[in-house]
């Protein structure tokens, strides 16, 4: 096998890791709430009902950026319905999912949920632009933020939240590309929405960020145009736009699977080409950040099947993916694809947080336990501070029905504060170890500090409720650095975490 190589030098770099990079998903979906997060019957619930062995995975895990309420959820959510005491709060029938909301969890819960995992946890609240409008986003906005001496900030405050939830970051939206959202609108319709409700957002407070939706994927037949005109009428008035994926093996193409990394990477590229054109033409200096929002593997195949069965119940089983080691490895390369564009993609939120395609599972009135996919996104959280050195790969290749040829090797690399350096690397090979050389030059790295990986000789093995310990992460030995070369083998099939001082 040829060996894998590339040079990290402190002088060429892509940009700095904005923490809100690993943010997360909360939807009223399934039992990403309900039985998840919420349980005030459980064991170890707190006084606010929130389950307190997930508040410890969650801050494991290092979540920073909490999106809620939706998803498809938002386009018909009425936050009037989610505040004041839970007794009296309606019941409402969830046409994105089909099933009953209660409402006892709303949006006081979502920020109690927020300080309890801790300062690092932030709020990005999504509007719904779906069957409402400007007025009912504003209402919501004083509600949550203005201090008090209003008849919205004084309910809040007579809710028993005397202090404002200090919520800065809102999407204006969800998804409104689709046809499957509740009030979808053409881009035309939408970008003067937006626009409109943006405009009166910053009258309130000039300092909110603002997200406008963007293409719900690459693959939709109004990618790019949507953009494009999204973005006209919204230029000077939003911070980011939003890009959402998810990735299967389609037919058995396990190979393509694992290169899924290409097609976001190919997003990013393509999304950020069309907001700088936009930006061009308006010759505005500005630059268009990206919030990737909603990210994660799903097998979205079994989706609909599954919701359209649905005679309205309380918090189903939905998307209650269990990820093997194969999924951990293409999720670790997601991660990877994000952090190689942190120049530009300034929010991402994994979908979701529990249960619901989630790094986190639990059983209502058991335990919670780590899903494969948990150990990649708290290893990034964790290690993938600082600074991203730009990485040329020159790696063999293996052949992709979907993608064409691509190398087997995707890696990024982290210099934090201290000087010291993460490198996150995935062998995409299936069944041969990838030697790995990289020539670090000007850094003064002289150790191994630990090298780990998440592989397994069963791709397909996972963790359960039963045995909820089957896959971690395991020690690597043999990794070197000598004379300011790394020296490593990574396994088939595996996601890589190198750390150097």
């Amino acid at each position: 096998m040829r060996t894998a190589r590339f040079t990290l030098d402190p002088a060429f770099t892509v940009g700095t890791v904005n923490p809100r990079l690993f943010g997360s998903f909360v939807e009223h979906l399934g039992r990403c709430v309900y039985t998840g997060v919420f349980e005030p019957d459980h064991p170890t619930a707190d006084e606010a009902g929130l389950r307190g062995d997930v508040l410890d995975l969650v801050r494991e895990l290092g979540v920073t950026a909490i999106r809620y309420p939706g998803g498809n959820f938002v386009s018909g959510y009425k936050w009037e319905d989610s505040v004041g005491p839970a007794e009296d709060r309606p019941r409402r029938l969830d046409l994105a999912w089909r099933s009953t909301e209660t409402n006892r969890f709303g949006l006081s819960e979502y920020i109690a949920f927020l300080r309890k995992i801790g300062p690092q946890a932030e709020p990005m609240m999504a509007v719904n632009l779906g069957t409402r409008g400007v007025a009912e986003a504003l209402e919501l906005q004083e509600y949550a933020n203005h201090p008090a001496g209003t008849a919205l900030s004084d309910l809040r405050v007579s809710h028993g939240d005397k202090e404002p939830f200090g919520i800065r970051l809102w999407c204006l939206g969800n998804e409104m590309d689709g046809p499957w959202q509740t009030g979808h609108k053409t881009a035309e319709e939408y970008g003067r929405l937006a626009a409109e409700t943006a405009r009166a957002m910053r009258q309130i407070d000039p300092g909110v960020e603002l997200v406008a939706c963007g293409s719900s994927g690459q693959s939709m037949e109004t990618f790019a145009e949507w953009e494009a005109t999204v973005l006209t009428e919204t230029y000077d008035l939003v911070d980011h736009i939003s890009l959402h994926a998810y990735y299967e093996p389609h037919d058995g193409d396990v190979d393509s699977f694992l290169a899924s990394a290409v097609d976001m990477e190919s997003f990013i590229d393509n999304v950020v080409a069309t907001c700088d054109h936009v930006g061009a033409k308006l010759k505005s200096k500005k630059k268009i950040n990206l919030s990737f929002d909603e990210w994660n593997v799903w097998y979205m195949s079994r989706t609909e099947a599954q919701v359209s069965a649905l005679d309205w119940p309380e918090a189903p089983r939905l998307l209650e993916d269990n990820y093997s080691v194969t999924d951990a490895v293409v999720f670790g390369s997601l991660l990877i694809a994000l952090l190689r564009h942190a120049d530009r993609v300034t929010v991402a939120c994994l979908a979701q947080l529990v249960n619901v395609i989630a790094p986190i599972m639990t059983e209502p009135g058991g335990p919670a336990w780590r899903q494969t996919t948990f150990f990649p996104f708290a290893q990034a959280s964790r290690y993938g501070r600082g600074e991203v050195l730009d990485v040329r790969i020159d790696s063999p290749t293996y052949e992709t029905r979907k993608y064409g040829e691509t190398d087997l090797l995707h890696a990024t690399a982290v210099r934090a504060d201290d000087g010291t350096v993460t490198v996150f690397a995935v062998n995409r090979g299936r069944t041969e170890p990838l030697p790995l050389e990289v020539a670090l030059p000007g850094l003064n790295l002289t150790s191994v500090v630990e090298h780990t990986a998440l592989a397994d000789e069963d791709p397909e093995a996972r963790n359960t409720l039963t045995d909820p310990d089957r896959v971690t992460p395991h020690q690597v030995p043999g990794t070197t650095v000598t004379e300011g070369r790394l020296t490593a083998t990574l396994e088939p099939l595996s996601w890589n975490v190198i750390r150097l001082a």
